[in-house]
């Protein structure tokens, strides 16, 4: 007969204490003196700021942890819920000692403790940011979000990027894209959704943005996308059409940039409403003129380029292309367009013989979407 390979229960033969049994049983683990782990380490030199202290222990259980800074400040923490750790809850300063004392008990019921401190790294320089749109803004739906650096360029663009964070009320597909060494944009794929709501955060405080530069403050906004309104101009027609939610909802007569003359032109593509004034110096001693103020001006680029009134020009308006580049309308339709717009609306220009050139805020538009995910450094 053939015995099967199964082993025997407790209380049979060769059962629990049968000589050469297994015991059936686990063996109680022994009691344990605690250790303690600190990071960043004792003496540890050139800590970045923007990382946590975190003080770790093994075999035990924290008891209490201090950390303090130069000026014996304790800085904040917590001892999370199972004990084994300790993280503190607030950013360090540049170039300072700080110093830590941690006690933990053991599994052993004995009690021991880690004293060191270290010292946070002294940056060659830490330059600020900007971000744009300002808090509580709301903002037409081709508003770009713009991270700027103007106080250097930024080497280490991949780990900026990484720092930033857009969220969004309802899902937007878009993508961070960097412009120049000072710069970096996001945009969703195609306009905002009207009513969503925006935050962008960027942890920028103690990170290295390369060649000994390091993060001065963090950042962040909260804004709103307005109604959608988008204007678009076909300048042969001599028009501007408003639109709202894809359907007219006004026409105005237009006289648009000359169309022999390509430097003169309003350039073909999608610019975004930049600022709004009242009244505008349009004075260019260029062409021969002065002291050219100009009312409901609406600035669509850097390049040169408004929709504002222009009464001088009536017998153009609406026949015949005369202006340098601008969008004249007639004082009223000015004035009525103005008092719609907001920060941020799309203007799409058609029909020219020159585009608008890629060398001036804000151009985030006139670039394809595939091209603009490549400008991400995470790509």
């Amino acid at each position: 007969m053939l015995a099967a390979c199964t082993s025997e229960q407790p209380g049979t033969a060769g059962g629990q204490g049968a000589p050469g049994g297994s015991g059936g049983g686990t063996q109680a683990e022994e009691p344990a003196k605690a250790k303690l782990v600190a990071s960043p380490a004792v003496d540890a030199v050139d800590v970045p700021p923007g990382e946590p202290v975190k003080i770790t222990v093994t075999e035990g259980a924290i008891d209490s942890v201090e950390l303090l800074s130069p000026e014996g400040k304790a800085v904040p923490g917590k001892v999370a819920a199972d004990k084994l750790s300790w993280t503190s809850a607030e950013v360090l300063g540049y170039a300072k000692k700080y110093s830590y004392a941690a006690a933990a008990t053991g599994s052993d019921g004995k009690k021991v403790e880690l004293k060191g401190a270290f010292t946070t790294l002294k940056p060659a320089k830490t330059p600020r940011a900007t971000i744009n749109p300002a808090d509580n803004a709301t903002v037409g739906v081709g508003m770009p979000i713009s991270v700027k650096f103007p106080e250097g360029k930024v080497t280490d663009k991949a780990a900026v990027e990484k720092a930033l964070k857009v969220d969004t009320s309802s899902p937007v597909e878009g993508s961070w894209a960097w412009l120049n060494d000072q710069q970096v944009d996001w945009r969703p794929q195609e306009y905002w959704p009207a009513g969503t709501k925006v935050t962008v955060t960027a942890k920028l405080y103690g990170l290295a943005y390369g060649g000994g530069a390091y993060g001065k403050a963090d950042l962040s906004t909260k804004f709103t996308i307005g109604r959608n309104q988008v204007v678009k101009v076909n300048t042969p027609d001599h028009k501007m059409n408003v639109y709202r939610d894809g359907a007219v909802v006004a026409t105005y007569p237009s006289s648009n940039g000359k169309d022999a003359d390509p430097d003169l032109n309003t350039p073909n593509g999608t610019l975004i409403v930049m600022q709004k004034d009242p009244v505008g110096d349009f004075s260019n001693p260029k062409y021969g003129y002065t002291n050219v103020m100009k009312k409901w001006a609406v600035r669509i680029s850097n390049h040169g380029e408004f929709i504002h009134e222009n009464n001088d020009n009536r017998a153009n308006i609406g026949k015949a292309n005369t202006s340098h580049g601008c969008v004249n309308l007639l004082e009223a339709d000015a004035k009525a367009y103005f008092d719609s717009a907001l920060i941020g609306d799309p203007v799409e220009i058609t029909g020219s013989k020159a585009s608008m050139p890629t060398t001036s805020d804000v151009y985030d538009w006139l670039i394809p979407w595939g091209q603009w995910q490549k400008m991400s450094a995470l790509r």
